[in-house]
Parts: C-alpha cells; sequence; structure tokens
C-alpha cells in the first residue's frame, strides 16, 4: 500500500487498516462509478480517472502486482506483467466466474508456496520475497458474487467462500495481500463477502464541498469557455451543485464546452436538480418550492410552529430543531402543498422519495442505500415521503414479501433516528393512515412534531377556501356568501375538493356563459363529497389522535376521536 498521504478520507482508512495489519479484504460500495482527481507527487492533480484508476495508480502504486477481475472483461493484469510472466504459473486466463476465482486462488496459494520455500526479503524474478505485494481488485462484485436468491446455490456460495477465505486464512493474512470487492450496493452483494466480520466495509461517498471546489478548480483548465463565468471562483458553483457526482458535472461542462455555453448562476438550481435526478436513476424527484406559507389558507397555530422552526434552522440553533414532521389528515387536506409551502419558505432543496421498491432480490435495500448517500450529499433538505404508511415498512413484514418490509423499515428506522441528519435533514412523512405506521417510527427522536391537517367544518369556512382557489382561475366570487348558496355548500370540505369545485365552476362559466357565482351555485346543487362520510370521519379522528399538540387541533374537533361515532351524528 503506497505510503505517500492521499487525500480522501476513504482511501487513508483503506491505507491505516492494510498497514495495520487490521484488514486485508475491502468491500468498497457507495459512490464507485465516480470520477475522482488523481494527486501528483508534486502535489496538486495530475489528472482525473475512474476508481480502479485511483486505486491502481494511487492507492496501490507500489504494489507488485495486480489483478483484476470484471464478469465481462475476464481476468486482466493491472500492473506488475513482466514480474508475473517470470513466476512460469501454468494455465491460461479464464473469464467464466467459477474458474477465474479458482484461478485466482490456486495462483495465491502458488505463490504462498513460493514464499515458503525460498523466503528471502530479496525481490527476485522467481521467487516471491517477503515484500512482494499482490493485489485483487473484483470489479462489479455484484454481479460475480449477487444475493443468492436461493439457499443452496452451491456454486455461488463456494465461490464467495474461496474470496472470503482469503480474509482469514492465515498464509493469505501473512501474504502481503489487498482485496477488493467493489460494488455500488452494499445489500447487492452476496452476504457471506458483505457481511464477512474479516473484511472492512469501506463507503465512497457523495462528493464533500471541497472535493467539488477542486474539481472546478481542474475543470477550469479543461473547460475554459464553460467555466468562464466562474474563472478564479470555484466555491459558487461547487457549493450550488453539492448533491451531483463529478461525473455528471464533467458531462455538463463537456458539452457546454463544445457548444460554447458558459454556465451561469443561473442556471446552476436547473441543473443541480436535473443532475441529481440522473444521477439517483429516478429513485427522487425535485418539488419545485415556488410558495410560501402565505399561500396556505387557515391552519395558523400550524403555520406559527413551522415557522418558528424554520428561524431556528436559519440562525443555525439545532438543539431544537426537529427532525421530522409527521402531517396527518383526511386524503385532500393539502399535505403535499404544506410541504411545498414550507420548502419555500425555508429556502431548501425539496426531495420526494419515488418508488424505491423493486421486486429483485436485495434491490430494494441497494436503492435505499443510493439514496441516502444522495441526501447526505446535498446538504440541507427536506425530505417528503408521501403515503408514508405503505413505504416505511413495518417491524413484522411476513413472509409475503421475503422480509423486504421489514429490512426496509429497519434501514429507515435507523436512517431518521441519526443525529448527525440534525439540522441537515428534515424528515416530512405524510399519511391519512397513521395508525399504520409503526410506532417507532413516529417516536420523538425521528418524528418530533405531529401536525394534523382539517377540512372546512363550517359552510362559510368552506365558502372562502373555494373562493380562495377560484381566484387562481380568475373567478371573482363575493366575498361573503350569497343567502341562497349557503345552504348548499357542503360541511367537511378539503382543499382537494375545494380545487375539484373551483374547476368545475371555471368549466362552466367558459361553457354556459354563466357568472361565477350562478356557475357555483349550479356545481353545489346536487354535490356529493368524494370522500365517503365515515371515512372521513375515522380519517379525522386519527389525525387528532396523531396531532403532537392540541393548539394544532380546532375546537370542534378536539374531543373528537376514532372510535366514537360518526362526526355527523354528534350534532356537530
Amino acid at each position: 500500500m503506497s505510503e505517500e498521504k492521499t487525500k480522501p478520507a476513504w482511501a487513508e482508512e483503506i491505507r491505516d487498516l492494510y498497514l495495520s495489519s487490521a484488514a486485508n479484504q475491502f468491500v468498497i460500495h457507495g459512490n464507485v462509478s465516480d470520477r475522482l482527481l488523481l494527486p501528483s507527487k508534486e502535489g496538486g492533480s495530475s489528472g482525473i480517472g475512474n476508481l480502479i484508476d485511483y486505486l491502481t495508480g494511487v492507492q496501490l502504486e507500489k504494489f507488485d502486482l495486480v489483478l483484476s477481475y470484471e464478469l465481462g472483461a475476464g481476468l486482466r493484469i493491472e500492473a506488475g506483467g513482466e514480474w508475473f510472466e517470470t513466476l512460469s504459473f501454468a494455465g491460461e486466463m479464464p473469464n467464466d466466474p467459477p474458474n477465474a476465482i479458482g484461478y485466482i486462488d490456486q495462483f495465491l496459494r502458488f505463490c504462498v508456496n513460493l514464499r515458503g520455500l525460498s523466503p528471502g526479503t530479496e525481490k527476485s524474478s522467481a521467487t516471491v520475497g517477503r515484500n512482494h505485494s499482490i493485489a485483487v481488485i473484483i470489479k462489479s462484485a455484484e454481479l460475480v458474487f449477487p444475493v443468492s436468491k436461493q439457499t443452496r446455490d452451491y456454486q455461488l456460495n463456494s465461490m464467495a467462500s474461496v474470496v472470503r477465505s482469503w480474509s482469514h486464512e492465515t498464509h493469505f493474512v501473512d501474504q502481503n495481500l489487498a482485496v477488493f470487492l467493489v460494488s455500488e450496493n452494499l445489500n447487492d452483494l452476496n452476504h457471506l463477502l458483505a457481511h464477512n466480520q474479516r473484511a472492512a466495509r469501506i463507503e465512497i461517498p457523495m462528493p464533500e464541498p471541497a472535493q467539488l471546489i477542486e474539481a472546478f478548480s481542474y475543470f477550469e483548465e479543461a473547460f475554459p469557455n464553460a467555466l468562464s463565468e466562474f474563472s478564479g471562483n470555484p466555491e459558487v458553483p461547487a457549493s450550488r451543485l453539492a448533491g451531483a457526482t463529478v461525473s455528471s458535472i464533467e458531462s455538463l461542462l463537456k458539452r457546454r464546452e463544445y457548444e460554447k455555453a458558459a454556465l451561469k448562476e443561473t442556471d446552476l438550481a436547473d441543473l443541480k436538480k436535473s443532475l441529481v435526478e440522473r444521477d439517483a436513476r429516478g429513485l427522487i424527484e425535485f418539488l419545485e418550492p415556488t410558495r410560501t406559507l402565505d399561500d396556505v389558507y387557515g391552519s395558523e397555530g400550524v403555520k406559527t410552529w413551522v415557522r418558528q422552526d424554520i428561524a431556528l434552522w436559519h440562525r443555525n440553533d439545532l438543539a431544537a430543531m426537529p427532525m421530522g414532521y409527521l402531517l396527518c389528515g383526511p386524503v385532500g387536506t393539502g399535505k403535499t402543498y404544506l410541504v411545498e409551502c414550507l420548502a419555500g419558505e425555508a429556502g431548501v432543496p425539496v426531495v420526494k422519495l419515488k418508488n424505491f421498491r423493486d421486486r429483485w432480490v436485495g434491490s430494494t435495500e441497494g436503492n435505499l442505500e443510493k439514496i441516502f448517500g444522495l441526501l447526505h450529499a446535498l446538504g440541507r433538505c427536506v425530505v417528503f415521503i408521501d403515503e408514508a404508511d405503505q413505504a416505511l415498512g413495518s417491524r413484522d413484514s411476513g413472509s409475503g414479501d421475503s422480509g423486504v418490509s421489514g429490512r426496509v423499515y429497519s434501514m429507515m428506522a435507523k436512517e431518521m433516528s441519526n443525529s448527525s441528519n440534525r439540522g441537515r435533514i428534515l424528515w416530512i412523512l405524510a399519511s391519512s393512515r397513521p395508525d399504520l405506521i409503526e410506532v417507532d417510527l413516529k417516536r420523538p427522536g425521528r418524528v418530533d412534531v405531529k401536525i394534523p391537517l382539517f377540512p372546512a367544518h363550517e359552510a362559510s369556512e368552506a365558502y372562502l377556501l373555494i373562493r380562495a382557489l377560484a381566484r387562481k382561475h380568475d373567478l371573482d366570487l363575493p366575498e361573503v356568501c350569497p343567502e341562497e348558496i349557503l345552504p348548499l355548500v357542503p360541511s367537511l370540505v378539503t382543499p382537494g375538493a375545494a380545487e375539484s369545485i373551483a374547476v368545475k365552476v371555471y368549466r362552466q362559466v367558459r361553457t354556459e356563459s354563466l357568472s361565477a357565482t350562478e356557475a357555483l351555485r349550479d356545481c353545489l346543487d346536487e354535490y356529493q363529497n368524494p370522500i365517503p362520510k365515515e371515512i372521513m370521519d375515522f380519517q379525522i379522528g386519527l389525525a387528532v389522535k396523531e396531532a403532537s399538540d392540541l393548539d394544532f387541533v380546532p375546537d370542534v374537533f378536539r374531543d373528537y376521536s376514532p372510535e366514537l361515532k360518526p362526526f355527523g351524528e354528534r350534532g356537530v
């Protein structure tokens, strides 16, 4: 292992573990497909390359032999080919995994035997002395050693067992041997290797701001036209594009340089969104924070509380900053809308988790690994999980999904309670069925504030909600509800239902040449609430029960619980 100091923390960790003999096998996962700056001996950067370039050219530059194996390319000699030829090891290098792993194992044992016959300290062409060092890199190891779909997958498990033996058999440990298993997601790798206690798991994180600054400084010379607006000031694009990979930034700059189109500061927000979403392979999306809490109708107690938290966030006073919110209430009460407004008020990116579940074994957990890595690189952000009762899994998942739901629950619970995320990641869960979310996921330390959202409970309030949403469509309704319309206004109108009514009024105005008031009267006549009353009553009761503070609950709803008889039968 190179004695030279290397910049990335993960590379230093590998160096220290190897030189101290604490580990000789390393499972490298995370951001393994990114581009890396290659340091020069004189300081600075000598170029840019991938992880294998970094391992062979920097991390393993003093090793006598570096072998690599990849499922498609087969066995290769990355460094030390001349020395390998002098060993006279018989046999051609095979390409298929079982024979390739067997070949490497035989070669390593051959070197052990040579070393036992000639245990000298001087390097020679015919012997393997104590100072001769060998490294084996298995690229895309999750394809060579995937998670076994069957307990009795003997060939796969036997290959994994052979590689695992290189980390703990005495003759391999005593030899100057380093083994690297490269896999983007730890959960995609066979458990015999991913959870090998004698191997070190090394995560390559998404680029830190300091690394992006170095990358932009390096790119200034390569892409002068693309970066002309930021010449000598790499901190600006580096901070604004946090969360994107160096690889995606390089691709962007190559295209801009080809088009002779300078990157501008006004482009950075949209570019970050597109780059990060592409790196995430569709697992997340950014919500556009074009609104603020001023755009939320009613819910004054909720808005006051949230604004206080945002003020603490801006002052970096994190002691009382919540780890997360739970938004609960009947369908259509504007949970997603409130998140968008909160994000606009806070001035931070809002990331919505999309469907990260997959039918392939280990893929769901691998997708979550990818998501967590991206979130850590974004800096301050809001993470929104809609339909949280379905997305977050459960402690007891049963056998119907092969335990996926239980593993999702475990991973989410661990990440949501990570205290290092306080002030960096604000989790917001939304559900109309909060009773189906595991209690442990809703406890303080994961979700500190549970905010209930309710429909309009009076006809006059419902009318004002409809009027506010009608103004979005340039419909002019009276400030006070007309007497002939007031009896027609339904009870328990949600923002979603009010939006639907406003659209219907707009349609009537446009197609039948009615006034907005006439169209509203026609739309409310024989109107039927889209949510059955018994469901609305039940979900209101759940929201009351979940509320972390009764200040969030209007007086009219406070004595209501989901176990009581339907709301309308109690004369409210």
